[in-house]
């Protein structure tokens, strides 16, 4: 594994900083897809542009299991990268431990308070300091479909779950792998975001994966949630374990799959192969989840440099959240910009649909922090709730023991 080490001079420095000594910047990321390596090459050029050299640390694993893990041991052994790609509650995990920088002034002159929404600071911040710059807004509960198999077949855009139902046994029936999926935990945790938010509403949502409610837990409507996954197990195809979700992208970007149900980062990887919304593929909100986003954010930590913000570090963070940027990165992420302030007009058609519904979200109370990417519950918890739910997904489980077991796994890891 290389170190990417980026070494910034003094024309890097935040654009009100004066001369600084030139300096590495080391950071750990996991974008290695096809659609996440060109979005992260964006980041590179912008950088490039201010003088700033880029070597890559890329840990392979989407979802940022394995990222995590290696940033552990290069912390144990007192080795921490200046910055790291990080989601949700690792943020606030590691800023408990005194390990990130302050970012304070940094926000405060560049007024990020004013344009990045609470549920966006929930996890930026800790203990009223800044610790993080947020680079996106991803969204969860995404259906993307092949435009030319819901033609052929005389589909529309499912409304309901029993019309999304439908449409999938009418792709299977026409010989076509109705639902591409990738059997990995995370993934199969990131379908049951929306299946849950769809059984339940945005209260039971709250109450099962926020709050970790036991009774809500416990409920008939978690049963029902797990019986909806178990009828989604049935229009996967035979090869499905362990296949990486872009690989899964790529069924239903060839043509031979009809949906897929995955985070906008999907997009990426449908306009780095040359298609185009509306017309090759189509995006909407999983049925039932019309109204609510449930998002993840990938974020830049900052490690505490011997207890200052470097000028490095600095940069780095002001080039993530410049209004420039922001638009070019999210361009190509198939994300949205964490700032609500800005014109979208560049982003495709995809892009300005998940942008204002972000933003409507965040402003009537339905930004909802996805569990399965970290945004709901500590990392315990979301592990332990992968293994009830891709275990049952495979079969070992019914959905009544799913149940059980989802309780007993939340009780044991609080």
């Amino acid at each position: 594994m290389r170190i990417l080490t980026t070494t910034l001079t003094a024309a890097t420095a935040l654009a009100a900083a004066t001369c600084a000594q030139a300096a590495d910047v080391e950071v750990l990321h996991w974008w290695t897809s096809g659609g996440e390596a060109a979005a992260l090459n964006v980041l590179k050029d912008d950088l490039s542009g201010q003088g700033i050299g880029w070597q890559d640390m890329p840990v392979a694993g989407g979802g940022g299991t394995q990222a995590m893990t290696v940033l552990r041991a290069r912390v144990t052994s007192g080795n921490a990268p200046t910055a790291v790609q990080m989601l949700g509650f690792d943020i606030t995990d590691w800023a408990k431990e005194g390990a990130l920088a302050d970012l304070n002034a940094l926000a405060d002159q560049n007024k990020w308070g004013d344009v990045i929404p609470a549920a966006l600071q929930k996890f930026a911040t800790h203990d009223g300091k800044w610790v993080a710059a947020p680079v996106n807004v991803h969204s969860t509960n995404w259906v993307w479909a092949n435009k030319a198999i819901m033609d052929e077949l005389g589909i529309s855009q499912p409304q309901s779950w029993d019309e999304f139902v439908a449409a999938m046994q009418k792709a299977k029936d026409a010989g076509y792998t109705a639902l591409a999926h990738g059997g990995q935990p995370w993934q199969e945790a990131t379908i049951f975001d929306a299946v849950a938010m769809a059984a339940g509403g945005p209260e039971f949502y709250q109450k099962a994966f926020v709050e970790l409610d036991e009774d809500t837990l416990g409920s008939d409507t978690m049963k029902e949630a797990f019986d909806r996954m178990a009828t989604l197990r049935g229009f996967v195809d035979d090869n499905f374990s362990g296949r990486d979700w872009n690989l899964a992208t790529a069924m239903v970007i060839n043509g031979d799959a009809a949906f897929q149900l995955m985070g906008d980062w999907a997009k990426g990887e449908f306009l780095n192969a040359g298609k185009t919304p509306g017309q090759d593929f189509l995006c909407y909100r999983f049925p039932g989840t019309q109204q609510q986003v449930t998002f993840n954010s990938d974020q830049f930590a900052m490690f505490d440099q011997e207890g200052k913000v470097s000028d490095q570090q600095a940069a780095l963070a002001s080039a993530i959240l410049s209004p420039g940027f922001q638009i070019a990165f999210n361009k190509v992420k198939g994300s949205v910009p964490a700032r609500t302030d800005l014109d979208v007009a560049e982003l495709d058609a995809c892009g300005q649909q998940g942008y204002e519904e972000f933003k409507a979200a965040a402003a009537s109370g339905n930004l909802y922090g996805s569990f399965a990417h970290g945004h709901a519950n500590p990392a315990a918890i979301k592990n332990a709730m992968y293994d009830v739910i891709t275990a049952h997904f495979n079969g070992e489980y019914d959905s009544a023991t799913a149940v059980e077991e989802l309780v007993t796994a939340v009780q044991i890891n609080k």
